[in-house]
């Protein structure tokens, strides 16, 4: 009676465990029939936002009502929206795959050994079918295909909600699935008892014969270490960097494959060709599992980088006790490899005769069974703690070159020694984890190479010019992606002037980037013309088409004068820039978009505007203003409000680098859609009773105009003490341009925080510096500007050249001493 009673009752146990069975596969399939699905929609989606931001890109430069455009923005944020929908509901349903399909393989297990318990019985018991039912595999959902967009986005809203319904559906399925063969779910989803099992018979999972699921057992040896490695993999595979990678593969292997491991890797890691200069192997972590009842623990290495215990125990589940386990007060049968852990040496300097350089070189892995072995361990960890036997397993880890590292995985004497499949599922790990250290150090190379070449192509840092003030920030889309086409600059132009330039390259890639420079070096060199920004653009445009097809970039030039306190500025299909008023107030600079840079045959159009003292112009690309889910104006009146209010909390003037780290906030923390490009100038302008100037005729006698000017505007700004070195500078820069010229020469005085000189005429040779002999006539002027400035240079102008030289103030005047000695320098005739 009692036999009958049991095998009545494990059968019932197995008519649950295939119900739950046929559940978690019903779910199984659905979910991944609606992943294939969601995906597909998924892709299509992603093409119709590329589409609609097309559309509303091209709109923006179009002529067409403010309401039409409303609505393409208004479809393009939809959109948006439902891509992101659908990425989560991916997700989702790849979330809920998995879940059915662990709960699927714990039925599974439990069947089985539910019937082996029935055979030992020996009763005359009718098997049931085992034919289980197969889950439907037709999506309950349809999507319909229309022309037009609307139509396509209401589909996706469908879909998306039946996909909802679906999965919670299924969900609710599996979670009662799983509660009838004993497993429990919890806020985060279900608890299964084990992920992974052990790869020999007698080695329970995590609770299987220790107080997990009562009757539970692994399945056979080769069916577990494909899984294992299966699943293995998987978790190295996520890794993105190398300390990812290593922890992915010790995580994989401990408790499940082994009880312990260490991980040596040469130190530096070869990159791609390189050859290791010294064969240095240093140990980068250890991982292992404590002994029965001493709870978790955390074993040092004794190198810098601590060892990480496991989550996963031997003793069930529940929180495991914390502490260090003490090495000394171990048992025999206990200490092998939690010694090893705790005493290996943190660096080895391989020995090129050794037993491990002869492991090594096989790049097998190799049980220490032998003498051999035993000593290449020794030579590896400096211990001696090992004896002979399957214990442990030295695997070599080798990558599409060389060997980069050494891993050593052990189980302790009391548990079950390695078996001879179990070399194979070592070398798999190893090759696997060795491979993506080699592919990551391959991808950190060409990011840290893409991320210099990007720094190489933007200005290391911004000219200190009269009159205005820069400041800027430059952010990539993300950590991930740092190169791309967006720049900015800071031209210094004759006059005083200063150009300032914004541009985006289509695209984020190392072709964007490499676009950039060359646009921008362009840029510089028309800028040296002192070309108008009409013409620049022009230009640029010419430049762009000649690089080749779809060299498609924006660009926004304006030329700010601090004396006359105007803006020429011409615009490229740019964002337009926004000028902060003193008093906080705000406007959108009024440019003619244009076509963008490459389209050709553009006829861009300047605008000239008053730069009153004191503002700010902001200067930026589209990647601070627009989102995914906010389109170009919203973002720049977002831009205009932040602007204003970080002006009204502050009762002086705000530092230009504060203000730039605030507008920054818009963009918010994390990736972004776009890089951000952020140039702000404070117009600080020159005074009009700072500035005197004078048109002179090409004649001799115009010198002394000249010199007169500098006395009287050096008395009136009280620095006569400059007035013999200026005089004598002018005179010399004057004579040489009224020499040659033949139109009026212009020359004009600045006092800023130093007194500059500026002479421009219609000659286009710029003057040279050249040592004069003792019996030349000329020569000599330059040498005298050269010793007595503190700076000085020429530059062309659209209608001939402009030479300038400034003069310290007196706090740093030159003595008379110094014009003394410059006097005896000078060769005599």
């Amino acid at each position: 009676m009692e036999q009958k009673d049991q095998t009545i009752r494990l059968l019932q146990e197995i008519d649950r465990a295939r119900r739950a069975f046929q559940a978690s596969e019903q779910g199984r399939l659905q979910a991944l029939s609606l992943a294939t699905l969601l995906f597909s929609l998924l892709g299509r989606t992603q093409a119709q936002v590329a589409e609609l931001r097309r559309e509303a890109d091209s709109l923006r430069f179009a002529s067409v009502s403010v309401p039409e455009r409303a609505t393409a923005d208004q479809r393009l944020l939809r959109a948006v929206q439902q891509e992101r929908d659908l990425h989560d509901a991916l997700l989702r349903a790849e979330q809920e795959r998995n879940t059915a399909q662990q709960v699927a393989d714990h039925a599974a297990r439990r069947i089985r050994t539910l019937e082996e318990e029935i055979a030992l019985l020996k009763s005359n018991v009718t098997h049931l079918d085992r034919d289980f039912a197969q889950a439907d595999g037709q999506l309950p959902v349809t999507v319909g295909r229309t022309d037009t967009d609307d139509a396509l986005l209401d589909d996706v809203d469908q879909v998306l909600l039946k996909a909802s319904s679906v999965l919670d559906r299924e969900h609710e399925a599996v979670r009662e699935a799983a509660e009838e063969i004993g497993l429990h779910s919890t806020r985060s989803g279900l608890t299964l008892s084990s992920e992974l099992f052990r790869t020999t018979p007698n080695n329970m999972p995590p609770g299987g014969a220790e107080g997990g699921v009562p009757g539970q057992r692994s399945m056979p040896s080769g069916f577990d270490r494909s899984r294992f490695i299966g699943v293995a993999t998987r978790k190295i595979a996520r890794g993105e960097d190398c300390d990812e990678i290593i922890l992915g593969l010790c995580r994989a292997t401990v408790p499940t494959f082994a009880d312990a491991i260490l991980l040596y890797l040469l130190d530096p890691l070869p990159i791609g060709d390189q050859q290791p200069a010294r064969w240095v192997f240093r140990l980068r972590r250890t991982d292992c599992v404590p002994p029965r009842g001493r709870g978790l623990s955390a074993l040092g290495t004794g190198s810098s980088e601590s060892s990480e215990s496991k989550e996963g125990v031997f003793g069930g589940e529940g929180t495991p006790d914390s502490g260090t386990v003490d090495c000394t007060s171990l048992t025999a049968r206990e200490d092998l490899a939690l010694r090893l852990i705790s005493q290996a040496s943190p660096q080895v300097e391989l020995l090129p005769n050794g037993r491990l350089a002869e492991v090594l070189r096989g790049v097998r892995p190799v049980f220490t069974d032998s003498k051999g072995t035993l000593q290449a361990l020794s030579e590896l960890t400096y211990t001696e703690t090992m004896s002979e036997g399957h214990h442990a397993i030295l695997a070599p880890l080798r990558g599409k070159r060389r060997v980069i590292g050494v891993a050593v995985f052990l189980r302790r004497s009391d548990n079950d020694v390695f078996e001879k499949d179990d070399l194979q599922v070592a070398q798999q790990l190893s090759s696997h984890a060795a491979l993506s250290i080699e592919k990551s150090m391959m991808h950190r190379r060409e990011a840290a190479m893409a991320s210099e070449l990007q720094l190489t192509m933007l200005p290391d840092g911004l000219p200190q010019l009269q009159g205005v003030k820069l400041a800027s920030r430059y952010l990539s889309a993300s950590q991930s992606t740092r190169v791309g086409g967006d720049w900015y600059d800071a031209i210094p132009l004759p006059g005083s002037r200063v150009a300032l330039v914004v541009g985006d390259v289509m695209g984020h890639s190392t072709t964007s980037a490499a676009i950039m420079g060359q646009l921008r070096t362009t840029v510089q060199t028309l800028a040296g013309l002192d070309l108008p920004p009409q013409e620049v653009l022009h230009h640029l445009d010419e430049q762009a088409q000649r690089l080749g097809d779809n060299r498609m970039a924006t660009c926004l030039y304006a030329v700010y004068d601090p004396v006359a306190h105007r803006i020429t500025a011409a615009n490229a299909g740019h964002p337009p820039p926004v000028l902060l008023h003193r008093d906080g107030t705000t406007e959108v600079v009024n440019l003619e978009p244009n076509a963008p840079i490459g389209v050709g045959g553009v006829d861009f159009q300047t605008v000239e505007l008053p730069a009153p003292p004191g503002s700010t112009l902001v200067l930026y690309t589209d990647g601070l203003v627009e989102s995914r889910t906010r389109d170009v104006w919203t973002g720049i009146e977002h831009l205009r409000g932040k602007l204003s209010g970080i002006t009204q909390t502050m009762s002086t003037k705000v530092p230009l680098e504060s203000l730039c780290d605030d507008i920054l906030d818009i963009a918010g923390p994390g990736d972004r859609d776009d890089d951000i490009v952020l140039l702000a100038a404070r117009l600080e302008g020159i005074a009009p009773g700072n500035e005197a100037s004078l048109e002179l005729e090409p004649r001799p006698e115009s010198v002394r105009h000249a010199r007169r000017l500098v006395r009287e505007s050096l008395a009136g700004w009280d620095l006569t003490e400059l007035e013999d070195a200026v005089e004598l500078l002018v005179s010399e820069v004057v004579t040489n341009a009224v020499r040659y010229a033949e139109r009026p020469v212009s020359v004009r005085l600045l006092r800023t925080d130093v007194l500059r000189c500026e002479v421009d005429d219609d000659v286009p040779r710029l003057p040279r510096l050249r040592q004069a002999g003792p019996y030349d006539e000329v020569g000599r002027g330059l040498y005298l500007v050269q010793r007595l400035a503190h700076k000085w240079g020429a530059a062309r102008l659209s209608t001939g050249k402009l030479v300038w030289f400034e003069m310290s103030l007196p706090a740093a005047l030159p003595t008379s001493e110094a014009l003394a000695d410059t006097a005896n320098d000078l060769p005599t005739p």
